[in-house]
């Protein structure tokens, strides 16, 4: 079964392969990253974020449901690598504003 997600969150999915600089250019300029109950505010931070995220771990997220909550989307990704607890089921809340992510909140 194949998904359609929104254009900001699809792109967003396939720079997660990428370097920290193109998942920061899938949010706005002051967006917000919630991650492991951590706060990362604006696109410098969201893609230092990434950068270390990426030189922690090895990982891939595949995206396995969408549902819509509101103006939020709620995207389930099926995360495989080699970080404690893996395999997990994240739960990524997206809010979205102009075409770009505003708000990514990722849960267990």
């Amino acid at each position: 079964m194949t998904l359609t997600l929104p254009a900001p969150i699809a792109a967003y999915f396939a720079a997660d392969g990428q370097d920290g600089d193109a998942i920061a250019r899938c949010f706005t300029p002051d967006a917000i990253v919630v991650d492991e109950k951590q706060s990362h505010t604006g696109r410098t931070a969201i893609s230092r974020w990434k950068t270390d995220a990426a030189a922690k771990y090895d990982y891939v997220s595949t995206p396995v449901d969408v549902s819509r909550e509101g103006d939020r989307y709620l995207v389930v990704a099926h995360v495989t690598g080699n970080f404690p607890g893996s395999p997990v089921d994240l739960r990524y809340r997206f809010t979205l504003a102009d075409d770009a992510i505003a708000r990514l909140e990722i849960v267990p």
